[in-house]
């Protein structure tokens, strides 16, 4: 059964920092591309970044470039969203999923989220 479980959200001050994790179960993530997306209140679904299996590639959404860093660490079968420099307008719910394709991104598979909300 494929699960992904997203943690480390949390409140922070504008330029503050925070790492999500997004811990899957029932597959191997080292075989399949994965993403975060984000979810603001009132506002559409918007994806943030892919990371892609066969070489590692990475997509970043133009408005968190230089700022957000995923990486995976594959003997946990975990990835990470490191996020730098965070801003009021980063508040979302982040998730993270899976369409089990080795390097596109989609949400066949997705967590619950982790809410990251960026406030002074």
């Amino acid at each position: 059964q494929v699960q992904l479980v997203e943690s480390g959200g949390g409140l922070v001050q504008p330029g503050g920092s925070l790492r999500l994790s997004c811990a899957a179960s029932g597959f191997t993530l080292a075989y399949y591309a994965i993403g975060w997306f984000r979810q603001a209140p009132g506002k559409e679904r918007e994806g943030v970044v892919c990371i892609s299996s066969s070489d590692g590639s990475t997509y970043y959404a133009d408005f968190v470039k230089g700022r957000f860093t995923i990486a995976r660490d594959n003997a946990k079968n975990t990835v990470y969203l490191q996020m730098n420099s965070l801003k009021p307008e980063d508040t979302a719910v982040y998730h993270c999923a899976t369409a089990l394709l080795p390097d596109e991104c989609g949400m066949d598979y997705w967590g619950k989220g982790t809410l990251v909300t960026v406030s002074s």
